[in-house]
C-alpha cells in the first residue's frame, strides 16, 4: 500500500486514465453518429494524455524514493 497521499492520487489517476481509454474505445466502436466519434476521440486523447503525465509523475516520485514499488500493483503494465 502506498503511504503518501500524493502517490495514492497518482495511482488513482493512472487507473482513471485506463478507464477513460477503455470507455473511449468501446464508445467509438458503438457510436451511431459523428458527434459521438468526436466525443470519444477527445476522451481517448485525454485519457492517453493523463496517463502519460501521471506515469511521468510516478517516475519522478520513484526517483525521489517516495514510491514503494513492492507494495503497489504495477500501474505501468496496462495499455
Amino acid at each position: 500500500m502506498l503511504k503518501k497521499k500524493c502517490d495514492k492520487n497518482i495511482a488513482r489517476t493512472i487507473e482513471l486514465a485506463h478507464q477513460m481509454i477503455a470507455l473511449a474505445q468501446t464508445g467509438y466502436e458503438q457510436q451511431e453518429d459523428s458527434a459521438c466519434g468526436v466525443l470519444y476521440g477527445i476522451l481517448l486523447d485525454s485519457g492517453y494524455r493523463l496517463l502519460d503525465l501521471a506515469q511521468k509523475e510516478k517516475h519522478a516520485h520513484m526517483q525521489k524514493g517516495w514510491w514503494d514499488n513492492n507494495t503497489n500493483k504495477d500501474t505501468n503494465s496496462r495499455r
